[in-house]
């Protein structure tokens, strides 16, 4: 699909946006091993969590979807059954990575796999840990999707991730539900915690100590009634529309706050940017909160900044639209420690320069990151998702900024996390 993104003035009114991505996820394959009916309000609108419910179905859960709100009905840590055929986990690496976790622990084995994208994903931070634990997983060159998982009786341990990953953390975490002791967890830097906070909401005892990340095995989970928080990571692309665009004032309800997300805010204060937080309560375990973002003529741009180590592991996947924002700044964006960027949807270092290469977007790359000088003009041009739903967005924003019309191929990938993407960026920009 062909878009075609016009310039704007502002960026200007009020938005709700759709279920948090990571955090319907977790719900929705904790509540497929729980006892009862689990009742779910706001979950993602996106393909990707479309896949995981799924999957869930696919392996016995009873799933219902209407008007907003996703009904699950589970039958307890054992109740799953053999699937018919493959699962399918479409472009959805969260789907695929945790999903094993639980995989892993069945009286029965099960293939897994997912489109040409997540075909082309590594496999073996999750192939390792769960080996580990008493499954045997074959993979294609023993490392790429589909993933034909043979399940065991699990054996708790305690393992050092060698890199930060909430996925493969969660992943252990879930194996670890059917292990016959503690299953520990260690990372090397903190990591969103959504795992943890719904397995603690669910009835499971998790025990938090600095970076370590310990869950008993075998816990009886219950079913809840629970409403997910409005997405971050798809506020970070109307946040930086604001601080791009003119003079701009945009508030986002009931967007969820979770410390370990909400670097983001941090950043892009520390940058510069007028952010206020309003009317925080919690749901869940989990943080939510309306945010105020406005540039006026007297505010300035943003100044610029730095990702590096920790700031990137928490910033990994809004690193395409801060891109962006760099290249508007005062100071511009350095990115280091981001070799994770080649391994997404896309090599997203590649797909951010080839992109800026086209609005006359000067980019210096490196193999872990790149640099992007500010105070520099988007051009009109004809821009490429190359199939990722991060890159069409950003550069859907970046379009908002330029001296002429743009045209976005493959805009559709959007949908893969934000279904109404298009129809919101028009709502707001004049």
């Amino acid at each position: 699909m062909r878009k075609q993104i016009s310039p704007a003035a502002s960026v200007s009114g009020a938005i709700q946006l759709p279920g948090d991505k990571s955090i319907s996820h977790r719900y929705a394959m904790i509540a497929s091993i729980a006892e009862g009916e689990t009742k779910i309000s706001n979950y993602s609108t996106g393909a990707d969590c479309q896949s995981t419910l799924e999957c869930m179905r696919g392996l016995g859960a009873a799933i219902e979807r209407r008007n907003g709100v996703v009904r699950i009905h589970g039958h307890g840590l054992h109740g799953l059954r053999e699937p018919s055929g493959v699962l399918d986990a479409g472009n959805s690496g969260s789907t695929i990575r945790m999903l094993s976790g639980i995989l892993a622990a069945q009286p029965f084995a099960t293939t897994i796999g997912g489109d040409e994208s997540l075909s082309r994903r590594p496999m073996e931070r999750i192939i390792k840990p769960l080996g580990q634990m008493g499954a045997r997983i074959e993979a294609r060159e023993n490392r790429f999707p589909p993933l034909k998982i043979h399940g065991s009786a699990l054996h708790s341990m305690e393992y050092t991730l060698p890199m930060a990953s909430a996925q493969v953390k969660s992943c252990v975490l879930l194996a670890g539900l059917y292990g016959d002791g503690q299953t520990t967890v260690h990372e090397p830097l903190r990591t969103r915690d959504h795992t943890e906070l719904a397995l603690r909401e669910f009835g499971a005892d998790v025990e938090i100590d600095r970076l370590a990340v310990t869950v008993t095995g075998r816990p009886r989970l219950k079913a809840r009634e629970l409403r997910i928080p409005g997405d971050l990571s798809s506020a970070a692309f109307f946040l930086v529309a604001a601080l791009i665009v003119g003079e701009s004032s945009l508030t986002i309800h009931g967007g969820g706050l979770n410390p370990t997300r909400s670097t983001l805010l941090d950043f892009l204060a520390a940058m510069g940017a007028q952010i206020k937080i309003l009317d925080v309560t919690s749901t869940g375990g989990e943080l939510v909160g309306d945010v105020l973002v406005r540039r006026l003529p007297a505010s300035g741009r943003v100044i610029g900044g730095i990702l590096e180590k920790a700031r990137t592991a928490a910033l990994i996947d809004e690193i395409p639209v801060l891109a962006v924002l760099g290249a508007a700044s005062e100071e511009g964006l350095i990115v280091r420690d981001a070799s994770e960027l080649r391994v997404k949807e896309t090599d997203r270092i590649a797909t951010i320069a080839e992109n800026f290469k086209r609005m006359g977007v000067a980019i210096e790359l490196r193999e872990d990151g790149f640099e992007v000088p500010g105070r520099q003009q988007f051009h009109a041009a004809e821009l490429d998702s190359f199939g990722d739903h991060r890159i069409a967005m950003a550069f859907s924003v970046a379009a908002l900024a330029a001296d002429g019309p743009c045209t976005i191929l493959g805009a559709d990938a959007a949908s893969v996390s934000f279904p109404e993407f298009f129809d919101t960026l028009q709502r707001i920009a004049e």
